[in-house]
Order: C-alpha cells, then sequence, then structure tokens
C-alpha cells in the first residue's frame, strides 16, 4: 500500500522527554540506576498518550522526588520493541497487543503483562470553517477510502476533501483502520491519497491550516482551532465525543489505554503502574481530558 507523505511533516517520530534521566558510567539498562535511592523508569509508545504520560510522571515525582521518569512517543509499535529489546520498562499504548509480540516475547524468554490505564474516545475533526457537523461511520469509511471525493457529497462545500491519517506504525491508526475504515470489510485499507501526519499534534495543526482537511486523534488533543464531527451508527442518533458519552457507551469510536511491562517488572515501575490506577494517576487522566476508569 502506498501513502502520500506531508512534504512539511518530515519528523518521524516524536520524542517528549519529561525528566532528564540519569545516565550512570556504566551505562545501566531501562530500570536500572546510578543510586539505590533512584528509582529510573524509562516510558516510550503511544503518540496519543504522550501529553498523559507526562502529567503522570509530573505528578507522581512531586510525592516521589527519587523517581526520574523519561516520556518518549512514536508510536504504539515503537513502545512495544523498545520493552521487548529492554530499552524502555514500560510501553504506552493505545492498541492491544498482537499474538505475534506475545509470541516474540515468549521467544526471548519472558511474558507481557497489560495493564488498562483509561479510556479515550477518537474525534473525528475538520476545519472549524467546515459547514458539516455530522457523519455516519459508513460515510467516515467511505471518506477515507475515497469512495468520498468531495464536502458537497455529505451536504458540505464543493470542496475537494484532504485525508489525513496518523502513520501506520501508531495504535490510533491501527484502531481507526479496524473499527471505523474496517467497518467496509475485514482488511480495508486507507486510499493511497491519505497524508500521514507523524503525530496527533500534526495532525491538528494541518487541520487547522487546511478548511478541506479531516483527520482523527484522541479526544485529549481536542482544541477550538479544530472542529469535532458528531457521529452515528445508525445515521440517525448522531453523538458528540466526549468524555460522559465515552462513559456512557454512547459514543461509538472509543477504545481502552494500555500500558505493557514485562512480567518481570522492577519494583520501581510497579509501584508506579499502581499509582497511575490509583486515585491520583486517574485525576491525572480526567484532567488531560482521558476517561478514568471509573
Amino acid at each position: 500500500m502506498k501513502f502520500k507523505f506531508s512534504s512539511f511533516f518530515i519528523l518521524l517520530v516524536l520524542v517528549v522527554t519529561s525528566c532528564a534521566r540519569p545516565q550512570d558510567s556504566e551505562g545501566n539498562a531501562a530500570g536500572s540506576s546510578s543510586s539505590g535511592s533512584e528509582q529510573s523508569i524509562q516510558v516510550t509508545g503511544s503518540d496519543t498518550m504522550v501529553n498523559l504520560g507526562q502529567a503522570w510522571a509530573e505528578e507522581y515525582t512531586k510525592t516521589n522526588p527519587n523517581a526520574y521518569i523519561a516520556v518518549g512517543g512514536g508510536g504504539s509499535g515503537v513502545g512495544i520493541a523498545a520493552l521487548m529489546n529492554g530499552t524502555a520498562d514500560l510501553a504506552n499504548s493505545s492498541r492491544a497487543i498482537k499474538d505475534k509480540e506475545i509470541s516474540k516475547a515468549n521467544e526471548l524468554g519472558f511474558g507481557i503483562k497489560e495493564y488498562i490505564v483509561g479510556w479515550d474516545g477518537l474525534a473525528v475533526v475538520v476545519h472549524p470553517d467546515n459547514p458539516v457537523n455530522q457523519l455516519s461511520i459508513l460515510q467516515i469509511a467511505e471518506i477515507f477510502t475515497a469512495k468520498i471525493t468531495n464536502w458537497k457529497e455529505v451536504g458540505g462545500d464543493d470542496l475537494e476533501i484532504v485525508l489525513l491519517s496518523r502513520e501506520v506504525n501508531s495504535g490510533t491508526h491501527v484502531y481507526f483502520k479496524e473499527n471505523v475504515v474496517g467497518s467496509l470489510g475485514k482488511g480495508t485499507e486507507f486510499s493511497e491519497e491519505a497524508l500521514l501526519m507523524p503525530s496527533s499534534q500534526a495532525l491538528a495543526d494541518e487541520v487547522t491550516n487546511n478548511i478541506g482537511a479531516i483527520g482523527y486523534y484522541g479526544m485529549g488533543y481536542l482544541s477550538p482551532s479544530q472542529k469535532p464531527i458528531d457521529v452515528s451508527v445508525d445515521g440517525v442518533v448522531f453523538v458528540p465525543p466526549t468524555i460522559e458519552n465515552v462513559l456512557n457507551k454512547t459514543y461509538p469510536i472509543a477504545r481502552p489505554l494500555h500500558m505493557f511491562s514485562r512480567d518481570n517488572i522492577s519494583a520501581a515501575a510497579k509501584a508506579y503502574i499502581e499509582w497511575i490506577m490509583g486515585e491520583g494517576g486517574q485525576a491525572v487522566v480526567a484532567a488531560q481530558d482521558f476517561v478514568p476508569l471509573s
């Protein structure tokens, strides 16, 4: 499958570091530290979860000053690969782990632990000046497969539709392909006309500057510079992407947020996960406009 890459967005991997991770003279692996009192945790993966991960790290270190937590993005697949090769203690992922990834871990001599740490709704977004306010899942799928190519076909202006997608190693891309584009049939692919964006923020910026654009990202990225579309399964009842609608399961494009670790997780990483799934970590989930576990 061929995709067009936006010439403006050349960056392939987004990495955001929330805390400088100390390095020792012996180049210790992920999860190690140069002092018995310091707790170093490397987290990488889902671009959707980068801001959430950074907020978790900042909040956690307020009450755990000996913890050094580095948070990186690049995509869910990047995070899981880092967990496999030992350069990350924890992988953020906006998709479930694949059977082949579990098999690879087993071949390498360890198992994988999964943690559900929150929920996210995927918002389908357009330029604020686009008059289209609602679309069915079928219409969205037909747009992203180029069966619908002009906004006038769905009640908008006579304007060519510009397709924006996340890159293929993104968990957001995988989920949207399987659950939205895939509504046209298992294995259905995005149109070759789709421009691949290296991050959710890059996609948001492109929508802001292109009146014909349509894209999708985790609703934690919503801002007044893009307009979210109300989505319908049956073409009759249209539901906006809100925390309330994800919680009450009326918004149809919603998914769990995952973290993965090796089964021999370090004590520091285990304590961090437990905090994330507790009251403090879930308050951060809500503050970042994602949906807490309860």
